[in-house]
């Protein structure tokens, strides 16, 4: 399962999504995002699955790739699949047990809320792995730039998402080896049921944290010992430009999200028999 998270990683590939403008992938994910919690109709759904299905094709992501990133979230979706079934007032009624029951308002919303979260890793995931962490450094400080003129530190926010980025491949990889030598030493971490498992992973928790503190404290002092101050006065190797394509991506996004809110105007909400949703 560790392996499987993609969210950060890189997969380089001559796509077309690949030479956008990293500003482009960011406001495009924003108004994906946007779009895909606006959305309530199953008119406005299709077409959200229609548009991704679409862009990771664009990408050169092979799906199965990009497919086994839901495997980390599995669980959490589960539960909030559940909590929103059994918790979730509504009508008409279908069991009921002391607070715990199942409504028509339930089982909308469960079904509502495992897609959004499925298409919000889905959509994460097109941007990080279709964009560097540099570029996207520099597509995030070039965004928040105006922000600058209310002194807000907008080149250290975009190099703290940097390093973020940039760690989260390399905690992955060091807790699998963390892992494999415990599992060596006779740790069993597949065994017994989900409290279980949770608890065999405990004992993980020390050894990541030491190294990464470790880590960080080593970059640190890298930084420091070449003298980084932060981005005054800095100047970029590879200076951001738009393009005729990114200008028709920024089109078809602004498109796209009009036409999700249309459907949902005209649609209205989710209609399955027998189930009403809110």
């Amino acid at each position: 399962m560790i392996r499987d998270i993609t969210i950060g990683q890189y997969y380089p590939a001559d796509s077309v999504l690949h030479r956008l403008d990293p500003r482009v992938k960011l406001a495009g994910t924003m108004l994906f995002l946007i779009a895909v919690f606006s959305s309530r109709g199953i008119a406005g759904f299709a077409l959200i699955t229609i548009f991704l299905a679409a862009v990771i094709r664009l990408s050169g992501v092979p799906l199965k790739y990009m497919l086994k990133g839901l495997k980390a979230v599995l669980i959490l979706m589960v539960i909030t699949a559940l909590f929103n079934l059994f918790l979730t007032d509504g009508q008409p009624v279908y069991w009921q047990w002391k607070f715990i029951r199942v409504t028509g308002e339930g089982i909308a919303t469960a079904i509502k809320m495992i897609f959004r979260l499925t298409y919000l890793i889905l959509g994460t995931s097109v941007m990080t792995l279709t964009t560097t962490p540099n570029q996207l450094t520099d597509g995030l400080e070039k965004s928040l730039k105006p922000l600058g003129a209310l002194h807000v530190p907008v080149h250290e926010i975009a190099m703290m998402m940097a390093i973020a980025l940039r760690f989260i491949p390399i905690l992955i990889e060091e807790t699998d080896k963390i892992m494999r030598a415990q599992m060596a030493r006779g740790a069993d971490f597949e065994s017994g049921n989900l409290l279980d498992k949770a608890k065999a992973l405990i004992p993980l928790l020390v050894p990541l944290f030491v190294s990464a503190f470790r880590r960080a404290s080593d970059l640190a002092m890298a930084m420091e010992a070449r003298c980084y101050r932060g981005g005054e006065g800095r100047t970029k190797m590879k200076p951001l430009k738009y393009r005729k394509t990114d200008y028709i991506a920024y089109f078809i996004m602004f498109l796209f999200l009009a036409l999700v809110i249309v459907l949902r105007v005209l649609f209205g909400n989710i209609s399955i028999p027998g189930i009403v949703s809110g």
